[in-house]
């Protein structure tokens, strides 16, 4: 669903809005300008970008979040397996990993994790 992939100014942009949504715009300006240092025509304009795609809304100038912030993670996760490691979670994790070691209790969560997403589970 490519709505959801966001490229980095618009991923931070978006954050701005989840994390204070909802939000007036003209509040979301002076945010955009103290945290991404970007003028009001140009957080305007990436506004109606992401309107435009469904990713926020802008309803009586007022911005809310039209996706969820967990909805875009999930979709650049898996575009990054899919483009880097031919969709394997296998090789994208034994890369991350890249001979870090971990605690019993991170190892404990993973499986937990895995368990939970297992087919025929």
């Amino acid at each position: 669903m490519d709505g959801l992939r966001l490229a980095e100014g618009e991923y931070r942009f978006a954050c701005i809005v989840w994390e204070n949504e909802p939000l007036p715009s003209g509040k979301l300006a002076e945010l955009s300008l103290e945290r991404l240092g970007w003028k009001k025509s140009t957080t305007y304009t990436v506004l109606k970008k992401l309107v435009d795609r469904g990713v926020l809304r802008n309803e009586g100038a007022v911005v809310t979040a039209a996706v969820p912030k967990e909805a875009v993670l999930r979709e650049e996760s898996r575009a990054v397996v899919d483009r880097t490691f031919g969709g394997s979670l296998p090789s994208f994790l034994a890369h991350f990993m890249g001979g870090k070691t971990i605690s019993d209790a991170e190892a404990d969560e993973l499986k937990a994790v895995i368990d939970r997403f297992r087919e025929g589970g």
